[in-house]
């Protein structure tokens, strides 16, 4: 059985990081169905087009798709269906103020189980441009061949 603390990574959105520029980041529960807690548990989920959306108060994540669970028969709900995000009153105002800003949007980041509870961990992100992407790999690897000449020249090598 896992420790309280310790987390159990589900899925992630690897292509999160390339694509925008995370601003901030939050945890959030998910609501969610029997078979789909079966599914998470089996690491069937894909993050890919997932984003999150504050409507009437309450925050939702769209575009998320949980696999059916296939022991679970004709109970299994719509793969992609709209989820209910669990936060604060207060972590949700702050959030629908910050979203009003232009070009930024929230999107998931990771899907994991803390203490038993599945959680989503959201980012405020801003969207980047195709040229922004291109310097952002630019600079890491400029920052590698740096790191790789410091680990060079610390073993005495040339």
């Amino acid at each position: 059985m896992a420790e309280k603390g310790e987390l159990r990574v589900v899925a992630t959105n690897r292509k999160a990081r390339h694509d925008y520029e995370i601003l901030d980041t939050l945890e959030a529960g998910i609501a969610l169905l029997g078979p789909e807690v079966k599914s998470l548990r089996a690491g069937r989920a894909n993050l890919a087009e997932g984003y999150a959306v504050i409507r009437r108060g309450e925050a939702f994540l769209r575009g998320v798709h949980i696999s059916p669970y296939a022991q679970a028969g004709r109970e299994n709900p719509e793969p992609r269906r709209e989820r209910k995000l669990l936060l604060h009153r207060r972590e949700l105002a702050r959030l629908a103020g910050r979203l009003g800003e232009r070009g930024l949007t929230l999107i998931p980041l990771r899907i994991y189980f803390r203490g038993g509870r599945a959680k989503v961990e959201l980012a405020l992100a801003r969207g980047r441009r195709k040229a922004d992407r291109r310097e952002a790999i630019r600079e890491r690897e400029v920052q590698r061949e740096i790191d790789r000449r410091l680990r060079r020249s610390a073993r005495g090598g040339r």
